[in-house]
Parts: C-alpha cells; structure tokens; sequence
C-alpha cells in the first residue's frame, strides 16, 4: 500500500542531489559546452542564489562570475542581498546598472502609455504593479488587473484590457531581455556559460521571458520544486536573510509577490499541486496536503494544463520549414 500523499514526498537527499548536480555543472560546462566557468545573474533571490552555490562549489569560486543588474524599478534588497550571497561564496561580482539601456529602447514610456489606455492619468511618481484575480474559488478566464498607487497616496484598481496587459508585459520583457544581453556579454569575454536559474515550478509553466531569462547554456535547478530549492539553500548555507525572503518578481515599482502575478496560490501549494498531477494523483488524494477542497484541486490541475499549452511556445527552439539534417554536431 502506497503511503498517503503528503509534502513528505519533496523532501531530497540534499547531499546526494548537490553531488549530482555539481557532477552535472562540471560535464556540461567543461565538456559540452567546452567553457572555462559560469556567469550566474543574481537577484538576491533563492533559486540564483542556490544556482550561484552549485556552481562555485563545482567549478571553484574563483570560476563563477555574478552579475547584478538593477534598474529603476527594483528593490534595493534585491542588490544588497546578491552582495551578501556573493560575500559567502567568495565569488567575483559586478554591477550592470541597466536604466540607461531601458530608457533608450523606451521601457518604461512604452509601459505607461501601455497603462494610460485603462488609467489616462498615470505618469510621474506613480506605481504600480499587475496582478491575477482570485483564480482558485473564481474559476474563469484569468484577466489582469493593475494596481496603482498615485504620488499622493491614493490606491487605484483597474482592470487591464487585452491590447494594455500586452503592452505592459511586452514593454517590461525589455528588462529579462537586457539582462540576459549583459549576461552573454560577460559570458563572451570570460568564455563562460550563461546559467539560468528557473526552478521546475518556473520551468514547467513558462514562468520567463523568451530571449530573456528563458535563454541560458543550462539550467542546473529547473528540476527541483521550489520548496527543494529552500531545502538545497539550507544544506549549501545560503544566508539566512535569502533563505527568508518572499519570491518575488522584482519588476515592477510595486511589491508583487509571484503567486499574485503568477501563480494564483502560495507557492508551497503549487509546489505540491504540480507533484500530485505529475504522479497522476487525484484532487482527493491531494486536497488534505494542500489544504484545499477537492474542487479546488481540480482548479489547480486545470490551470497547470492550462498554462502548459499557452506557454508552449516559450520552449519551442526556431523551427524549420525543412530538417537541416547535413549538419552534424
């Protein structure tokens, strides 16, 4: 008799799966990819965090290179932790203030004129943040709202039309987007790997931007769950401070957690959610782990399928109208 499902069920042998995974960081860097370290962006997060970690301890502290890239919309917790983390590993680290690179492509104007069209008088001095609405006991199509705070102090809600949410998004992809440029640059002048850092919650339901944070040489930690990644920051020593931090998107002027711009629940729920529908579990065997009714399990596996197939697209390499079958690597 299988025992019941339960959160026991993520736990690892955090020893044995770092000694896999830094086995892994040194064949792929060294003989697949033939590169002499790794470039590492770090948001002061868990899972670059974690990522960095394997990494020094892999290839050797003196071989993994961090990289902070601020921009006018982050938090500055973001870079004082990344120079705590780089502090404990002893590992090499530059800043790359990246607002310059947004003004000129037009970031931020193009993402207020994006939100001008649902709140005409936002501008100067304004924040802001977009979120999902309550997804779990409202099931529906999931429409965007965005949340502004004006200069003086007023709380405004409106909800995002089509052609707003699209703007918005695809005026704050600018930022992934230049990071990962400045990640390959030093990966380029080092002859480093760029290492992406998305855990297997962001992985599996297209939490990245493609040709931005979805764009790496190898992706040491999209297999573990999230509440791995914290189960691996405890046993590597990551900072206390890090390891207690609420995951964050860090992307816009307002604090947005990931389960509200993303995710729709706590991210310990999910964690489990995507475990029982990977297992071919059922909503019932799930529900009492999770704390959940059945029914919303049922949600919850919908959405998981759901954004599967929208962001099946994130994960497709360019295609071709025709095999290229005469070239062998």
């Amino acid at each position: 008799m299988s025992p019941p499902f339960s959160a026991d069920l993520l736990k690892i042998d955090c020893a044995g799966a770092a000694a896999q995974m830094e086995a892994a960081i040194r064949e792929i860097v060294g003989n697949t990819l033939r590169r002499r370290g790794a470039v590492v962006a770090l948001s002061g997060g868990i899972d670059s965090s974690v990522s960095g970690a394997l990494c020094a301890r892999a290839l050797g502290k003196e071989r993994v290179l961090g990289v902070f890239m601020p921009e006018a919309d982050s938090d500055p917790e973001s870079l004082r932790l990344g120079r705590l983390l780089t502090k404990s590993l002893g590992i090499e680290a530059v800043v790359e203030d990246i607002r310059p690179i947004l003004d000129a492509a037009g970031c931020y104007r193009r993402r207020d004129d994006a939100i001008r069209q649902v709140l005409p008088e936002y501008g100067p001095g304004w924040k802001c943040k977009i979120a999902l609405p309550d997804l779990l006991n409202r099931p529906g199509y999931p429409l965007y709202s965005l949340r502004a705070l004006s200069p003086a102090g007023e709380n405004r809600q409106v909800r995002l039309s089509k052609d707003a949410y699209l703007g918005v998004v695809a005026a704050t992809n600018f930022k992934q987007r230049t990071r990962t440029m400045l990640a390959y640059y030093h990966a380029d002048r080092m002859q480093y790997a760029v290492v992406g850092t998305p855990n297997r919650l962001e992985y599996d339901q297209g939490f990245f931007v493609k040709g931005g944070d979805g764009l790496a040489d190898l992706k040491p930690i999209a297999h573990l769950y999230k509440s791995q990644v914290f189960q691996m920051a405890a046993y590597l020593g990551i900072p206390q401070e890090i390891q207690q931090r609420h995951p964050t998107t860090d992307t816009y002027s307002l604090s947005q957690s990931q389960e509200e711009f993303y995710f729709a629940l706590p991210l310990e729920q999910f964690d489990l959610c995507l475990l029982g529908k990977n297992r071919g579990a059922s909503p019932a065997e799930v529900a009492p782990a999770v704390r959940l009714t059945p029914e919303q399990v049922t949600r919850v596996y919908e959405m998981i399928d759901s954004k599967r197939k929208a962001t099946r697209y994130l994960h497709l390499a360019a295609q071709l109208p025709e095999p290229v079958s005469e070239l062998h690597f």
